[in-house]
């Protein structure tokens, strides 16, 4: 009987061990580590780690001209970019920071995947996405001379730079934009584009005195004025539009218009910019006599690098990481 009791008492110890294990154990388990996909989990803001990506060797880039899809290699690709964005005469630390952005914003595209404007390749070598002109097309555009002196100074410069790129919080920086100059101080992504990111921050760009499309003026006949805005403002009253009523009503931590009173409406500097093809939104306006006047500063969207403000920074003795740093911000370059 005795013998019985301890068999009995010995199996109800196993049964329970056996329940805690498969039943009590994998709960407490959950509550440490809980699924993340998992409905209505909050998952973490921290962005997926991918320090020390290596590029491919080659990129599909899609030529408008002929429509078709070309394997180009990526660094060789990175190069056509340089010489198609930045002028060849700009400094060698300018011209490394330029091409860590042109090769950081192809592997993003890379990454992300084929686009519906071009569905056989990531990148085109247009505007759309970043001009990109063959070694051959080059020779054509520049000359032969140019080949001879300002073609090696980009091939060093994306030589020098190769596979390096730029990082934030530890994930590829997706959007590394730029433009030609900012007129003095860079823009908050979220003032032009739609969405804020995070290093896309309006920064002071001292280092552009040497940039053109400084204070240039585009005047614009009243009559011509009144009637865009009002195509542009379909069904709206605009009111009588005079010489106390067309001026800034907002501008943006940048300096650019964020918003233009006309009569009784208002635009958005940015719409306002392509609607008259001006240089930037970074203008001041006036109407005078028969003619509406802006007056402009810096040229492009005004978001990230400044080119010449990064070759002026180059020039008062920075070097490509520290102008990288400087116009995105927190970023690493590696």
């Amino acid at each position: 009987m005795k013998r019985k009791g301890y068999l009995l008492k010995s199996l109800a110890v196993i049964c329970s061990t056996v329940i805690f294990c498969l039943i009590v154990l994998p709960l407490a388990l959950v509550s440490l580590y809980p699924d993340t996909d998992e409905p209505g989990k909050v998952l973490p803001e921290t962005p997926p780690k991918q320090e020390g990506m290596n590029v491919p060797d080659y990129i599909n880039v899609y030529r408008t001209a002929t429509g078709k899809t070309e394997a180009i290699a990526f660094e060789d690709y990175v190069m056509g970019v340089v010489a198609g964005e930045m002028p060849a005469n700009f400094e060698e630390e300018a011209l490394k920071a330029q091409a860590v952005a042109a090769r950081t914003y192809s592997l993003s595209k890379v990454v992300r995947g084929n686009p519906a404007a071009h569905p056989s390749a990531p990148v085109c070598d247009d505007v759309h996405c970043q001009v990109y002109r063959s070694p051959g097309e080059l020779e054509i555009i520049k000359s032969a001379e140019w080949m001879a002196t300002g073609w090696p100074k980009i091939q060093e410069a994306v030589n020098s730079t190769k596979g390096q790129l730029m990082y934030y919080q530890g994930a590829l920086v997706e959007q590394p934009l730029f433009h030609s100059s900012s007129g003095g101080k860079t823009e908050n992504s979220e003032d032009v584009f739609v969405s804020a990111v995070p290093y896309l921050r309006s920064v002071d760009s001292p280092y552009e005195t040497a940039a053109p499309h400084q204070d240039e003026q585009a005047e614009v006949p009243l009559s011509e004025f009144k009637q865009k805005i009002k195509k542009a403002n379909p069904g709206k009253d605009l009111g009588t539009i005079s010489v106390n009523n067309v001026k800034v009503a907002e501008r943006s931590e940048g300096g650019r218009v964020a918003t233009l009173q006309i009569g009784n409406i208002t635009m958005k500097g940015r719409e306002i910019r392509e609607l008259f093809g001006l240089r930037s939104a970074n203008f001041t306006v006036s109407v005078q006599g028969d003619n509406v006047i802006f007056t402009t500063d810096g040229y492009g969207h005004g978001v990230g690098m400044s080119q010449y403000g990064a070759n002026g920074m180059a020039q008062a003795g920075y070097n490509y990481k520290q102008i990288l740093i400087h116009y995105y911000t927190g970023v690493e370059v590696y």
